[in-house]
């Protein structure tokens, strides 16, 4: 468990086959709070050739998990699709991170890996 949590290796697939919303390609981050406090969690995402975009906030009630989709991030500006990014999630108390990307570009599959984030500190 940590409070600052990193993806270098983002990409939001654009695109896919299938209906919406489970047949959508996407990136989520899947963060586990087992503390007895909520965590507002602060996103930041890093780009090759622009400043970095954040912060993003969610809550993650005590005790609890939450699973975000990237692609549903929207303010202060949506994410930028079929974009290498990576990101850094901060948090008031220990959480655990992990990755997950769904990508249905090719046609009648679904291409599904997940990883570990990479704690920071």
């Amino acid at each position: 468990m940590a409070q600052v949590w990193a993806v270098p290796g983002g990409h939001v697939p654009f695109g896919g086959t299938g209906g919406e919303p489970q047949f959508t390609s996407f990136d989520q981050l899947c963060v586990l709070n087992t503390t007895d406090s909520e965590a507002e969690v602060l996103l930041h995402f890093y780009y090759e050739d622009t400043e970095p975009v954040g912060p993003y906030r969610f809550a993650v009630g005590a005790r609890r998990i939450r699973h975000v989709r990237v692609n549903d991030l929207i303010d202060p500006e949506a994410v930028r699709l079929d974009r290498p990014y990576g990101c850094v999630l901060s948090s008031p108390v220990p959480v655990v991170v992990q990755f997950l990307r769904q990508d249905t570009r090719l046609p009648g599959t679904v291409a599904l890996t997940g990883t570990m984030a990479h704690p920071v500190g």
